[in-house]
């Protein structure tokens, strides 16, 4: 194609002609493909990597980068990911209704109610015989 056209320098800057030879997920098309020779693309290669330094050109098409994971778009220099939603500010954790912990008290609390106790053994009547 450039041997046709008696190209002498590929200019970084031509867009149009560069996008030509990207694929659709921003690679450079192989020799085969485009159909150059190995002078021209050398060539094509430089000037694909200059405008994609450049930011004339994307190192990835648009859909790839819509398939990474946030941490990765960041990674590749893309917008950060998303951050959660914050909970509301508590400045304590809500009291559950069960049991409470047994240990010691700090000075000032309020006592504990005394749970109820089981009742002793009944006392057995007096004379009677042991059961064995």
């Amino acid at each position: 194609m450039f041997c046709v056209e008696k190209v002498k320098r590929i200019d970084y800057k031509d867009k149009p002609r560069l996008q030509r030879f990207l694929s659709d997920r921003a690679r450079i098309e192989p020799r085969r493909k485009s159909g150059t020779c190995a002078k021209h693309q050398r060539m094509l290669t430089t000037a694909l990597k200059r405008a994609r330094y450049m930011a004339l050109l994307p190192y990835t098409a648009d859909h790839v980068r819509g398939m990474m994971s946030a941490r990765d778009r960041a990674i590749a220099g893309g917008p950060p990911p998303e951050r959660p939603p914050r909970p509301p500010y508590r400045p304590y954790a809500p009291r559950s209704e069960g049991p409470r912990p047994e240990g010691p008290r700090p000075e000032g609390a309020t006592p504990r109610p005394e749970a109820p106790r089981p009742e002793a053994a009944a006392p057995k009547p007096e004379g009677s015989a042991p059961v064995s």
